[in-house]
């Protein structure tokens, strides 16, 4: 329960429905091209002033963290904080290392959170890459099209859809998956059109990918099954695994088939996490 006089903020998701591999720098980053959205869903953060900067974790899947200083929302504090105190609760409702930005969702909603409760203005995106490749895009908290290892940023107007999140509850290893990659020079998303309605955009990411599917699924086969179980429940448009995994999404035109979908793989798998929500 939020306290009184508490400041708050969502971490929402970050679902890559795209994900290109188009090369690597000599230092090993790769670099992307994909199309990044944010469900209405996430993490939560709470935040009151105080004589130093604390952090406590609570929530579903808080057991899986250290409040300690590596901690991304700590690590994102201390980098923007010259100084000044919070204390800070995160309550963690999403997987950790699921392929959906957690950390670094959690991170950018830090520092959207202090830079209200300090009064100070938020660092520009490029100064926040070195806490990770995904907190400027979350920092953004919008649909981009993310290029470069996550500096170059493009909002966009998509239409509004919804989506159904699935994970089934393996790890996959980050590292393991990128060097399972067939090839780390791949062809980029090319132009992008206007999507006029929902059909249209989900017709056009039939015909785009994310690279590290096929290695996600060859390393954790639970993740092929997850893809297969979103891909048979009706009215789902487009089944596919974000970032590097475990979690995969289904698409949506409209909210009753995305919660009759969640409803159903929840009853069929309850082991699996699932959850579903509007995008835009």
């Amino acid at each position: 329960m939020t306290q009184p006089g508490a400041f708050h903020e969502l971490a929402p998701a970050k679902v890559n429905l795209a994900l290109h591999v188009t090369g690597r720098r000599p230092d090993g980053y790769h670099l992307l091209d994909s199309l990044v959205v944010f469900p209405a869903l996430g993490d939560r953060l709470e935040a009151e002033p105080g004589p130093g900067l604390s952090l406590a974790i609570g929530g579903p899947f808080g057991r899986d963290l250290d409040a300690g200083p590596s901690n991304l929302v700590l690590r994102a504090a201390l980098a923007f904080g010259a100084g000044q105190g919070a204390a800070l609760r995160l309550l963690k409702s999403l997987p950790v290392a699921s392929g959906i930005g957690g950390g670094s969702a959690d991170a950018a909603a830090t520092l959207r959170l202090l830079s209200r409760l300090w009064n100070v203005a938020l660092p520009p995106a490029d100064a926040v890459l070195a806490l990770g490749a995904d907190v400027p895009v979350c920092l953004s908290g919008r649909a981009c099209r993310m290029q470069g290892i996550g500096e170059s940023l493009t909002p966009l107007g998509l239409p509004p859809f919804w989506i159904v999140l699935a994970n089934p509850g393996v790890p996959v290893a980050t590292g393991a998956v990128f060097a399972g990659l067939a090839s780390r020079r791949n062809p980029g998303m090319g132009a992008m059109p206007a999507f006029p309605d929902a059909a249209c955009l989900f017709d056009w990411l039939a015909h785009q990918r994310n690279d590290l599917e096929p290695p996600a699924v060859a390393l954790a086969p639970p993740v092929g099954a997850a893809l297969a179980a979103l891909g048979a429940q009706p009215g789902c448009r487009l089944a596919r695994m974000s970032g590097s995994g475990a979690t995969c999404f289904g698409l949506f035109a409209a909210q009753a088939p995305a919660l009759a979908a969640a409803d159903a793989l929840r009853a069929a798998e309850p082991g699996w996490w699932v959850a579903a929500a509007p995008v835009g």
